[in-house]
């Protein structure tokens, strides 16, 4: 197996379809929403085998000081094997002059995002409106 690395915003929605129902999140429900939010990010990589998008990191920033990483996920059959800790990697060296690298983590990925070098915030809580049920 050879993942190839790409920065990209242009995706087809049944591959974006594809990959956010495979983590089971709900916003695959919407892959023509999700292809209109790929464009707009500031930077997207994302993972692929073959042409098999397997794998994808976004994020928002403010140009000079703060970015924030909206959405990692990895097909759980590629899971555990360095594909979203090398996603991670690119965006903390395209950030690293930023003074804040931020994301939202469920406290079941805790652990991963230590390991990327992430800390918990011991005074802060992320706080949602959604609609979305995952």
């Amino acid at each position: 197996m050879s993942i190839n690395y790409k920065e990209t915003k242009k995706f087809i929605a049944a591959d974006l379809q594809e990959l956010f129902l495979s983590v089971e999140w709900s916003s695959g429900h919407f892959p023509e929403k999700l292809v209109a939010a790929m464009k707009t990010f500031a930077t997207v990589y994302s993972a692929w085998d073959g042409d098999k998008l397997i794998g994808l990191i976004c994020a928002m920033d403010d140009g000079v000081m703060t970015a924030y990483v909206h959405y990692l996920l990895v097909n759980p059959a590629y899971q555990h094997q360095g594909v979203g800790k090398r996603l991670v990697a690119r965006m903390k060296e395209k950030y690293k002059d930023y003074l804040r690298i931020a994301v939202v983590a469920y406290n079941a990925e805790l652990r991963f995002y230590e390991t990327c070098g992430f800390k918990k915030a011991d005074d802060a809580s992320p706080m949602f409106i959604t609609s979305l049920w995952t």
